[in-house]
């Protein structure tokens, strides 16, 4: 790994050392993944924190970021065209978009799962014929609801948060997404539980623009210290560990690919 403010010449870490800031793409809604403290405005989070690393590593200063809230529709044409330089916000790994952007090792490994109103009568994905379940657009967690053999009726939104009020609202019969995400829904309204089996594994990548292959391996090099240092684990600890069930797991073992991904 070089040194932070040193990147080799021409390298795409040495274009946005010279800009003086990383420009990530997060989440503002999500409990403890990424969200906006309503007391200091300031976006944090167990994601967050893996993009602040990242811009240590650049810069010496995991303060030198500029943090772009996306919808999760938004996450790739925000890389695409360039309007930031990774995308850090619970995004599953899949192969189709792998075609479209870049990813990291896996840095965290969610399970999507069902939120429900407590008392609901709905245990798991049998109960979902015909029920309105409601995803984000632009989401894996969609995709597997509308592949579901139980013929749902799903509802497609912008934020995880428009879920919620469709459920509390009484306009949606249930939310299902990663269960990391569907946890922090539960933590903010103690009426709704989250229920069944894993519906999909979800491991989440750092996504980066086609082609930026020297970045991916830099940013592969931040998360092998990240997990190594006891960083990651203690990330864990302070946002997610009491929100999700069980001790503090190990982090995901990397796996590399050859070549550009």
């Amino acid at each position: 790994m070089p040194r932070p403010g040193q990147m080799p010449a021409g390298s795409t870490m040495a274009k946005i050392v010279q800009r003086g800031k990383l420009v990530v793409g997060v989440d503002q809604n999500t409990l403890d993944m990424g969200f906006r403290d309503p007391f200091t405005g300031r976006i944090q989070g167990f994601d967050v924190d893996m993009a602040r690393a990242v811009a240590r590593a650049l810069f010496g200063d995991p303060d030198a970021i500029q943090l772009r809230a996306l919808t999760s529709a938004q996450r790739i044409p925000a890389l695409q065209h360039g309007d930031v330089d990774i995308v850090v916000r619970t995004m599953t790994i899949t192969c189709e978009r792998k075609t479209q952007v870049a990813f990291s090792s896996v840095y965290y490994r969610a399970q999507q799962r069902i939120l429900v109103k407590k008392n609901s009568g709905i245990q798991g994905p049998e109960q979902l014929a015909g029920k309105r379940v409601c995803a984000t657009e632009g989401s894996t967690s969609l995709t597997t609801v509308q592949a579901l053999p139980q013929k749902t009726a799903a509802i497609a939104v912008a934020d995880w948060t428009d879920c919620l009020v469709l459920l509390q609202q009484g306009q949606a019969d249930a939310v299902s997404t990663d269960d990391v995400i569907l946890a922090g829904m539960a933590a903010q309204d103690r009426y709704t539980e989250v229920v069944g089996p894993s519906l999909h594994a979800e491991p989440y990548g750092i996504a980066v623009p086609k082609g930026d292959v020297d970045l991916v391996r830099f940013v592969n090099g931040v998360l092998e210290q990240v997990r190594g240092s006891g960083e990651w684990a203690e990330s864990y600890r302070h946002w997610l560990f009491g929100l999700l069930p069980g001790p503090v797991p190990a982090p995901p073992e990397p796996r590399y690919e050859e070549g550009p991904s």
